[in-house]
């Protein structure tokens, strides 16, 4: 039994070889694939990057095959690879070459291409690549690696809006804060930036230096060099042209910031001026008074009862009107929330305009309430650009109006209280909307494409609440503020902090002809007596 199995698999044994004898020869001779195909694979395994891919179509593995190619994407800064086979021959039996044009996107440099030939063999009847370091660039040997030698042009400059260069470190402070400042490029930059870059080139920190610094920067003039193992230049083996760097333009006008600094600069208190042009959006001053953080920008108050104002536009957009009667009472409960106004003053029965000019939590809490709900509130808030990120050119924070979860929040929120958050450029930019109509994404680079899109404010809101805002100035809250003619306002008086040591800020919005503005003045009294006042005497200043 046992030799019956050996004879069986002995006569299956026969039978194999017969037929590699006579059809079946042709499948373990003939050469497989072509160098064509090879090739193919190849160049398109290294242009997708794939080196487990190339790996697969070498006949011998060297050891350096993966760094050359690691080092060379690493060492250029390689941002993507195109490559294409120009042609493919044999070249004698069983050997041929691939000649291809190889294409590099370098990082802050731009395009460099080059040709070469890739050499191939039959190995094992199957067509592969026959790689040295020659297949990666035709001036390459063992041991070398790429490197760059840049040479940058002149930084390009940051100049205001009417062409005066603001990034020489001779103007005030807070323009400094916008612009940024020159540093030296770390390791951490240079990762970042890409290998045009070399650890202690100057590079833009913060700011608009920060922002724009390739655009600022141009492009170098970048030589690219094979270097050996003792890093000694061994070839130079292409260059690429640079281009300037491109001048950004600010919105900023130098006169218009000039008054906005001196109507803060001796205030005793922290306080921020932003002014905003209604018509475009563009910010034409913004000042801090105290250096290190840009509160201007990034500060996060409640904006107290200049939100009123935004409430307003709502309540005008559900059909009340300026001279419609309501009632301002001393104190009130809206959803068991007490609600008193500023030295607990009531006026009893008043148009809403008047309530408005005398600053009525009393009045605009209980409207809220019964005319607008917390979704009303909320999308009213959001014509003005709070909840919307800002792309301002510089980082600024977004204002923050949650939606209401309780009548009581609506109340709060209803004369800025509560959680809602903004910056003054949030509400300069409130008050431009006011003046127009229209919020447009306030940007500090016009050239910037804002992702935002303007909105219009509700048909027939603007010459009423343009009104309303004219009474706060000639018989309410700013009335003893200086404010010169034509100005339209609302003030402010923000409580924050903990219930046993409230605090307030002083806050005033406004516009006058194409120019609007927010001031706070931290840890102020009033918005009436302190911070309108700062606004008179930069719209005095202004003529």
């Amino acid at each position: 039994m046992q030799r019956g199995k050996t004879i069986a698999i002995t006569s299956v044994a026969v039978v194999l070889v017969a037929g590699a004898a006579g059809g079946g020869a042709w499948w373990f001779l003939h050469t497989r694939g072509t160098p064509q195909e090879t090739a193919q694979r190849f160049a398109r395994a290294w242009q997708g990057g794939d080196l487990t891919a190339m790996r697969a179509e070498l006949g011998v593995t060297d050891p350096a095959f993966a760094k050359a190619y690691e080092d060379m994407r690493r060492n250029l800064a390689v941002e993507g690879t195109a490559v294409r086979l120009d042609s493919v021959r044999e070249t004698g039996d069983g050997t041929g070459e691939a000649a291809y044009t190889t294409t590099l996107t370098l990082k802050n440099i731009g395009e460099w291409s080059y040709s070469g030939v890739l050499d191939l063999a039959v190995v094992d009847r199957t067509w592969r690549v026959k790689w040295s370091p020659k297949a990666v660039h035709p001036d390459m040997a063992a041991g070398d690696a790429f490197a760059l030698k840049t040479g940058w042009p002149e930084r390009a400059k940051i100049t205001a809006a009417g062409g005066e260069r603001i990034d020489g470190g001779d103007v005030g402070g807070s323009v400094q804060q916008l612009v940024g400042y020159l540093d030296k490029a770390t390791d951490k930059d240079v990762k970042a930036l890409g290998s045009s870059y070399k650890k202690g080139d100057a590079i833009g920190r913060s700011g608009l230096q920060q922002t724009f610094q390739q655009r600022l920067a141009g492009t170098p003039t970048t030589e690219i060099q094979l270097v050996g193992a003792d890093k000694k230049t061994v070839k130079s083996i292409g260059k690429i042209e640079g281009k300037d760097g491109e001048a950004v333009e600010s919105s900023l006008d130098l006169r218009v910031q000039k008054a906005a600094a001196d109507a803060v600069r001796d205030l005793k208190q922290t306080a921020s001026l932003v002014a905003v042009r209604p018509s475009s959006g563009e910010i034409l001053a913004v000042v801090n008074n105290q250096g290190g953080f840009n509160r201007a920008l990034d500060g996060n108050y409640p904006p107290g009862s200049t939100f009123k104002a935004i409430t307003g536009v709502g309540l005008l957009a559900e059909g009340m009107t300026p001279a419609e009667r309501t009632t301002c009472p001393k104190d009130v409960k809206v959803g068991g929330l007490p609600i008193r106004n500023s030295h607990h003053a009531g006026y009893g029965s008043v148009s809403l305009s008047d309530a408005f000019a005398y600053s009525c939590n009393t009045t605009f809490a209980p409207l809220a309430k019964e005319r607008l709900g917390a979704d009303k509130l909320l999308s009213t808030a959001e014509l003005f650009g709070f909840n919307s990120q800002l792309n301002i050119g510089v980082p600024a924070t977004k204002g923050s109006f949650p939606r209401a979860q309780s009548d009581a929040e609506l109340a709060a929120e209803s004369f800025g209280q509560g959680r809602i958050t903004a910056s003054p450029l949030l509400m300069a930019s409130v008050a431009a909307t006011l003046a127009d109509g229209t919020w447009r994404p306030p940007t500090l680079v016009p050239s910037v494409k804002q992702k935002a899109e303007p909105q219009k404010l509700p048909e027939g809101v603007t010459s009423p609440i343009h009104q309303m805002m004219s009474a706060v100035v000639t018989k309410g809250t700013a009335k003893d503020a200086g404010l010169p003619a034509g100005t339209r306002g609302k003030t402010g008086t923000a409580e924050f902090g903990s219930q046993d040591a409230l605090k307030t800020h002083a806050w005033f919005i406004g516009f006058r002809g194409d120019l609007a503005f927010a001031v706070i003045v931290e840890e102020g009294t009033g918005g009436g007596t302190v911070a309108a006042p700062v606004a008179a005497h930069f719209l005095r200043a202004l003529g």
